[in-house]
């Protein structure tokens, strides 16, 4: 009997390995839809997605979607343009601390959203969202400005909040953001 019990638990073991509990295409759904919101938050001037999204699902953790955005379409210095003046460096800085508030925001709605396209994953495990920022070194001022936001909560909380079976609250309380 017990010859028989490990070789199913080796074909059990055998196909998870070959077909994982949250599957590719449910993973480039959830990007698609992240590049789409990023692209269109602010049609006059919108975040420039600078690489597309990324996911990978971690089994125990949860699934993890990675960008890299700038917060503002601003000219770069060059040839034909002087350099900055300090009151356009300030400018450009305190249009982004707007945009992070807002970034912040729009992650916030696209995690609920993952959550939901996302069935395959435990409510136990995390929905993460990890945003890099893209800044000019050179002649930014990048004062109070985070070079990377973390989002993340566990997906029951998420799937409870969008079916509005939990409030707000219970969900700004489960939320971890971070920034860094």
């Amino acid at each position: 009997m017990r010859p028989a019990l490990l070789l199913a638990a080796t074909a059990l073991l055998a196909q998870a390995a070959t077909n994982p509990r949250v599957s590719r295409a449910a993973l480039v759904q959830v990007e698609q839809q992240l590049d789409r919101r990023i692209e269109t938050a602010f049609p006059d001037n919108p975040f420039l997605l600078l690489s597309t999204t990324q996911g990978v699902y971690l089994e125990g953790y949860g699934a993890v979607f990675t960008a890299e955005v700038n917060l503002i379409s601003a000219p770069a210095p060059s040839p034909f343009r002087p350099a900055f003046t300090r009151e356009d460096v300030e400018k450009v800085r305190l249009k982004k601390l707007e945009r992070v508030t807002a970034l912040k925001g729009l992650l916030k709605e696209a995690l609920v959203e993952a959550a939901a396209s996302l069935a395959a994953v435990p409510p136990d495990e995390q929905i993460a969202i990890a945003v890099s920022l893209f800044y000019f070194r050179t002649w930014e001022n990048t004062t109070g400005l985070p070079s990377q936001i973390l989002i993340q909560a566990p997906r029951g909380v998420l799937v409870e909040y969008r079916a509005r079976r939990i409030s707000e609250q219970a969900l700004e309380a489960a939320l971890r953001i971070q920034e860094f």
